[in-house]
């Protein structure tokens, strides 16, 4: 059982050091056993954060696109061995004819990415050549690595890819003929009635949404609005609210969004890794793994203005979402919570 008194106070005490803006929720068994919201979704008008806001979740997005992908191999339209050259009409003349579908979940294909964290930490600066307001769709991204040349051979590291999941926004769309967004929004957030969430514009965003913050220091802050594309893509922007994330989870576990053995291969560990406190990635989810077993399985993405971990520990029916609109205050909360529920 989790010790939500402890839990209580930790976080009082954290908060009280370095105030969280942003949502805790936890379930147990299927039951909700914790939910708090803290700070504003909008810092000007003093709107408070609620368990129901909706917040951008930056790179937690790459569940979805996994998910879409396995959902087209269950209906045979593509295979994880099938090869980048045979299933999308666009030209990449410096990449390897030998990255797969495979290669592209797993952040094992070599591509290069277009935005390196090993190069640069600064995600903000990427708009400064190419403005922001100009990234819309999927295909907005490619002038940023479509030319460039190959980091390593397909299948022989893992190393964290983002371009990778944006080529695979692009297969989604070629193979089932919609948009990227249409398709999860159709075919995974309406399937799980995921009502809140969603692709929007942050230049258009519906009631009930957190704007993202980015802190100076010293008290002051601005909003993220000029450090994130307008519309998020294949690899991260999406914005979901903590019970639709449960929605999710549910779903997945049901086999609503696709059969059982499908389902098992989207949450197989597949790469070796060293991050952080995990030791494996499967299909757009990280993971933490001991003697084969999967312990815990999650979704994790970081932007300026946005932090986010939703997770699921199998054996103790366990699933929670740390959801924040300001980056560095989000994750000293996240790792209470971990210590809480693991």
């Amino acid at each position: 059982m989790i010790d939500i008194e402890a839990l209580h106070a930790a976080l009082r005490r954290q908060h009280e050091v370095l105030p969280f803006s942003g949502i805790v929720h936890i379930r147990e068994g299927g039951e909700t056993v914790f939910s708090q919201a803290w700070g504003y979704a909008d810092k000007a008008e003093q709107r408070p954060n609620t368990i129901d806001t909706r917040f951008a979740v930056a790179s937690g997005s790459k569940t979805f696109t996994a998910t879409a992908i396995c959902q087209l191999v269950e209906q045979g339209k593509l295979a994880f061995d099938t090869r980048l050259t045979d299933c999308l009409d666009i030209a990449f003349p410096r990449f390897d004819p030998a990255v797969t579908i495979h290669h592209l979940l797993t952040h094992t294909s070599g591509i290069p990415d277009y935005f390196d964290e090993d190069v640069s930490d600064d995600y903000e600066a990427l708009w400064t050549q190419r403005p922001m307001y100009t990234i819309r769709t999927p295909a907005d991204f490619l002038p940023l690595f479509q030319h460039l040349p190959m980091k390593f051979a397909p299948g022989e590291k893992f190393h964290y890819n983002n371009a990778g999941y944006i080529v695979l926004g692009l297969i989604v769309e070629q193979v089932s003929g919609i948009p990227f967004a249409d398709y999860v929004q159709r075919h995974i957030f309406d399937t799980c009635e995921m009502s809140r969430s969603g692709y929007f514009p942050t230049d258009r965003l519906p009631a009930g949404t957190a704007y993202g913050y980015i802190t100076d220091g010293n008290g002051g802050w601005r909003t993220n609005f000029f450090a994130v594309p307008i519309v998020g893509g294949p690899d991260g922007g999406v914005f979901v609210t903590a019970p639709d994330m449960c929605r999710f989870w549910d779903a997945l576990h049901a086999y609503r969004l696709m059969g059982e053995p499908m389902t098992r291969r989207l949450l197989t560990p597949y790469a070796d890794v060293t991050e952080g406190f995990d030791n494996a990635y499967g299909y757009g989810l990280w993971m933490q793994t001991s003697g084969g077993i999967v312990d815990l399985y999650h979704a994790e993405g970081s932007d300026p203005g946005s932090a986010f971990l939703s997770g699921v520990i199998p054996a103790r029916k366990i699933d929670f979402s740390v959801i924040g609109n300001i980056n560095d205050e989000s994750w000293p909360v996240t790792k209470l919570v971990l210590a809480a529920v693991e």
